[in-house]
């Protein structure tokens, strides 16, 4: 009689426990959508300005250099060239030079490319990693 008992009160537990989820899991899946930051977009499906705005990087070498654009391309497996527009604001961290390892900081603005800020490897990191 007593191990009816104890089945008993185990199927009613795990009945509650299984109750308790599915009326607990929409209202925690709605907390969680509601804490994330969401990528506001547009009602044509556009991303919204704030996303635009973010600043994107691209490190790779310098491959020709100008006053008004710095183009940089990857190597390796898959190599990729993309050229920048210099911001009249644009900061640099190192000396800008042809064949530099540089990571540039960029926006998307109006389809171009616009370089904010540039940062040229140092030549003992990248003979550093060599070892």
């Amino acid at each position: 009689m007593q191990q009816g008992r104890k089945h008993a009160m185990g199927s009613l537990a795990v009945a509650l426990i299984a109750i308790g989820c599915s009326i607990a899991a929409p209202a925690l899946a709605a907390r969680a959508i509601a804490s994330k930051p969401a990528i506001a977009a547009k009602a044509d499906g556009a991303p919204s300005a704030k996303a635009k705005n973010t600043l994107r990087q691209w490190t790779g070498y310098v491959t020709a250099l100008d006053k008004t654009s710095i183009t940089v391309e990857k190597r390796g497996k898959k190599p990729a060239t993309k050229m920048f527009t210099r911001h009249a604001e644009m900061s640099t961290v190192g000396e800008i030079e042809k064949s530099a390892h540089v990571t540039v900081y960029y926006r998307d603005e109006g389809g171009h490319a616009i370089a904010h800020r540039v940062v040229v490897k140092s030549e003992t990191a990248a003979n550093a990693g060599d070892r």
